[in-house]
């Protein structure tokens, strides 16, 4: 941004950078988490009057036992689905509790009366638990949740207390509730495999960029190079093979001495970086590169009006704060609840900037990576102190990640 445009642009601005059309993870827990608690309310109110009629015929108090766990549970579902925290909790519970009740349901009915003309109310809970089983379990329990279930219900039908029903009918009963729940394993399963195939193509095209840029970077220096080479140091050696006289010797020896000059000079300029980024333009690359990803991420920009960086520092600060990004991408999913990112970009003066990535993930224990992860050590904190900078990476389990990029080093309490 330069000095000359509206000064309401260089104020504070909050801009969330929405997704692009794709099919992600969180997209899919979302959908599922929300579809569990809407049709578990509603098959729940659906059998609420039988419920409440059949546990007249149970123990003293097992009846509302029952009725209290299970709809209790279904009502959390609903609410952590509205609040996007601790569904997978919600769903085991509701679960697990559903599939006690099948079991203890022989042991409480004291009069098989009530059974007789309707299945147990249990019964159209069915999908509903093994839905909540699908949302909480990873792929394989949830299978065998899905088969197992359903297959105590109609083992329950063929009993006294279930109404002895015919095996035929149990069958039929059991089988229906498999199907249901068959389906909506094998939904949920395609699109958590797209929403990974989503993640593992946007990783290869950000690397595919990176690896573009650098080539490039690198092109540019060796024109550079080849330009230096061929006007100082080639001249200068043809020069000097072609010296028969003292003066022409003398000559090359001068022309040497400005070559080495040269030389010195132009790795002189390569590390004081005399190339210019303005931390505008640095920004709006931030947020090209957020436009391709998956994920949400909620940017803040402070104070980057007229603030003028090393193309280096620039550079590196625009390197490391996508790799930081990438890296919540990767590692911070908490299954069954929402992350939220944020990336936020404050200038310092005219001449310094603090880049922070930060999420409330899962976390990491900063302590136990491994010098082998190149994606924090090399990509984040070398890449910064190589030219000057600084990176810190403070993260929690449980709790979140927030990595700090500062250009310069030491200026990160500066205004």
């Amino acid at each position: 941004m330069t000095a000359g445009m509206p000064a309401a642009e260089e104020r504070a601005s909050r801009v969330v950078v929405r997704r692009r059309t794709a099919v992600t993870r969180e997209q899919v827990e979302t959908v599922a988490s929300r579809a569990l608690g809407i049709f578990g309310v509603v098959f729940g109110l659906q059998a609420l009057p039988l419920a409440l009629a059949q546990a007249e015929g149970l123990r003293p108090g097992a009846g509302a036992s029952i009725i209290a766990f299970l709809y209790g549970a279904i009502l959390a579902i609903a609410l952590a689905a509205l609040a996007r925290t601790a569904v997978r909790s919600a769903a085991l519970t509701f679960a697990a509790l559903y599939a006690v009740s099948i079991v203890v349901w022989p042991f409480v009915v004291d009069d098989v009366a009530v059974v007789s003309s309707s299945p147990p109310w249990l019964y159209y809970l069915c999908t509903v638990a093994t839905t909540a089983a699908v949302v909480a379990l990873p792929l394989p329990w949830a299978a065998a949740y899905t088969v197992l279930v359903p297959a105590m219900y109609g083992v329950v039908r063929l009993l006294p207390t279930g109404g002895a029903v015919t095996p035929l009918v149990a069958l039929l009963d059991a089988m229906y509730a498999l199907i249901l729940g068959a389906v909506v394993l094998i939904i949920v399963t395609m699109l958590r495999n797209a929403a990974k195939s989503v993640d593992v193509a946007q990783e290869a095209a950000l690397q595919r960029y990176e690896h573009a840029v650098r080539l490039h970077a690198s092109e540019i220096e060796r024109a550079k190079v080849d330009a230096l080479v061929h006007d100082s140091v080639l001249t200068t050696l043809l020069s000097a093979a072609a010296a028969d006289t003292p003066e022409e010797q003398a000559l090359a020896a001068r022309m040497a001495r400005d070559a080495m000059h040269r030389l010195d000079e132009a790795g002189a300029a390569q590390a004081a970086a005399d190339d210019r980024m303005r931390l505008p333009s640095l920004v709006r690359r931030l947020r090209a590169a957020l436009a391709s990803f998956a994920a949400p991420f909620t940017v803040r920009v402070v104070n980057t009006g007229g603030v003028d960086l090393p193309a280096d520092a620039g550079e590196a600060l625009y390197a490391a704060a996508v790799q930081a990004m990438v890296n919540s991408m990767q590692h911070a999913e908490d299954p069954g609840r929402t992350v939220r990112r944020e990336l936020r970009v404050r200038g310092i003066r005219t001449g310094g900037c603090v880049i922070e990535v930060s999420d409330n993930g899962v976390g990491f224990d900063v302590e136990s990576v491994t010098s082998e992860r190149l994606g924090v050590r090399v990509s984040v904190i070398e890449r910064m102190a190589n030219v000057g900078g600084s990176a810190v990476i403070d993260s929690t389990p449980g709790l979140g990640t927030t990595v700090t990029l500062v250009w310069p080093a030491g200026m990160e309490g500066t205004r």
